[in-house]
């Protein structure tokens, strides 16, 4: 498997596994393709990283910039991350997510966020950190990765192209 950023020739196989990935999500609103183009055309995408099995686009994340009330910089939001149902439960989402979150420590983020399974994602460190609050979202659902000791109080908020619709 090799994990590398995204090229323009990937942006249809991402849109697939993206589709794919989400088709049977219970929680989704299957706006996920949507949001990524949406983050791509505004110039958010901070980080935006396939992964390919012989030649193949079988997974894919995305980072982007949130804003915290408290004026918090360098923080990013973690999503969405995509991996076709054959290649899941595989190792895929977790090298695509250990591999973003290494890179945005080495652009000098301070951390990330995420709406998400916090059963999953404590293997990477997240966890709900009380003083961040997303709205409208249950804040279990809502956890965080610092990646110093300070960590923001306030509301985070995602990119506008979380909103997308088509």
């Amino acid at each position: 498997m090799i994990i590398r950023n995204e090229r323009a020739a990937d942006r249809n196989a991402i849109t697939e596994v993206t589709i794919a990935a989400f088709k049977n999500h219970p929680i989704s609103k299957h706006t996920e393709q949507f949001i990524i183009n949406a983050l791509r055309t505004a110039g958010a995408l901070t980080i935006s990283l396939v992964a390919e099995i012989e030649e193949q686009v079988v997974g894919h994340i995305a980072f982007s910039p949130v804003t915290v009330s408290d004026g918090a910089t360098g923080w990013y939001g973690l999503g969405p991350v995509s991996v076709l149902p054959d290649y899941q439960k595989q190792g895929v989402g977790k090298s695509l997510i250990d591999k973003g979150l290494s890179l945005l420590r080495e652009m000098g983020g301070q951390g990330c966020a995420l709406v998400g399974d916090p059963n999953y994602y404590k293997r990477f460190g997240c966890k709900n950190y009380p003083e961040m609050i997303h709205e409208g979202i249950p804040q279990e659902f809502f956890i965080a990765l610092p990646f110093t000791e300070k960590i923001p109080r306030g509301i985070v908020v995602f990119h506008n192209g979380f909103w997308a619709m088509s």
